[in-house]
């Protein structure tokens, strides 16, 4: 499904040399690489400001505390995503508000928001899944005339776009997480918060380092949220290269396209004036657990995300959610099958990727 060792060689030496200075140097927390890597993330992705933490789960809720989310506060967003988006709500006391997604996209569907928005909703959180924005010109409509906030999880989509303007650079605020699988993947855990807000991020910057604005003086409850030099020093030569790297994710993705059209497996489909940066290519199939383990008797990967939406799962069962109460995100929890697509592959694996799935699930 994804082996990360072609990328590493192909630029080792480079990620080492930094490593090394780092590590003779033992500025290992925060610091001028940190402050390097934010300065070219931030002009990356269109945004004034980038403030680098500890993980994509931790940019989540570092950002809904500088937003102050609060118990009792309604934010919206998809039941179909990684459990961090709506786990970061309920950590902070606050209910998630679960929306079911556009079937086609896979994203939340601004047409069902509207009608979950009450006096006690705070914010919006849209999920940009598998690479491919969600719409973010109607969630803003939608949030401007409610007077919420919308804070983008762009988790899974640095570099995607959207009227050409990059993921992140829509909301109040976005998300990223260089988990290693990520297209931008660190040597561990490692996100970033990105805005345009001055004083967001300032609070931001103050919650990464438990609310202090200078060593041992706190002006507000934050966390330990720092991210260390070396993932800083990782990502920011790793950046260099992601342009090209997501290149060739979309030419994988275009191969996949081309092979199976017309053909029962339902190929993902972009929003008009939306590019996707392919950090997963997930097909529909029906049998989907049948169809994975024949590619796996074949020696193919694929992976399953997600297999239980998360107004089904136990931990929010408080909640009141029932089977039926959103059937896309059920639907696709059953039929979606993610394949190979990482830059690295040859065309011939692709190709060979796509016709044994023709084989087995596309007649």
């Amino acid at each position: 499904m994804l082996d990360l060792r072609p990328q590493y060689h192909s630029i080792r030496e480079e990620i080492r040399t930094a490593i090394d200075a780092i590590c003779d140097e033992q500025a290992l927390i925060l610091g001028p690489v940190v402050e390097q890597f934010e300065a070219d993330l931030a002009r990356y992705s269109g945004t004034k400001h980038a403030i680098a933490v500890s993980s994509g789960t931790d940019a989540l809720l570092a950002a809904m505390m500088a937003i102050s989310i609060k118990p009792g506060d309604e934010v919206i967003c998809p039941s179909f995503t990684f459990f961090a988006t709506a786990g970061c709500i309920a950590r902070l006391g606050a209910i998630p508000v679960f929306i079911d997604i556009d079937p086609v996209t896979f994203n939340i569907d601004p047409a069902l928001i509207e009608a979950k928005i009450t006096s006690k909703t705070k914010a919006i959180v849209p999920v940009h899944l598998f690479g491919q924005m969600a719409d973010m010109c109607a969630i803003n409509e939608i949030a401007c005339r409610h007077h919420l906030l919308v804070l983008e999880d762009a988790a899974q989509a640095i570099g995607a776009t959207q009227g050409k303007v990059a993921a992140c650079a829509h909301g109040f605020a976005g998300c990223l997480s260089f988990y290693p699988t990520k297209n931008l993947g660190a040597f561990g855990d490692a996100g970033a918060i990105l805005c345009n807000d001055d004083k967001l991020a300032q609070t931001c910057r103050k919650i990464r380092v438990h609310g202090s604005g200078s060593t041992y003086y706190h002006e507000l409850v934050g966390g330990n949220f720092r991210i260390a030099a070396i993932q800083a020093a990782v990502l920011k030569i790793k950046l260099k290269y992601l342009p090209t790297w997501h290149t060739a994710r979309q030419a994988n993705a275009a191969i996949y396209d081309r092979a199976f059209a017309g053909s029962k497996i339902i190929a993902p489909k972009l929003l008009p004036g939306n590019t996707s940066i392919y950090n997963q290519y997930v097909v529909r199939v029906r049998n989907r657990d049948a169809v994975k383990q024949k590619l796996t008797d074949l020696g193919i990967g694929s992976a399953v995300y997600y297999p239980l939406p998360l107004h089904q799962q136990e931990c929010f069962a408080y909640l009141g959610y029932r089977t039926g109460d959103l059937p896309e995100s059920e639907r696709a929890a059953n039929e979606v099958l993610a394949l190979p697509i990482f830059p690295e592959l040859h065309r011939e694996q692709v190709e060979f990727v796509a016709s044994s799935l023709l084989e087995i699930a596309g007649g």
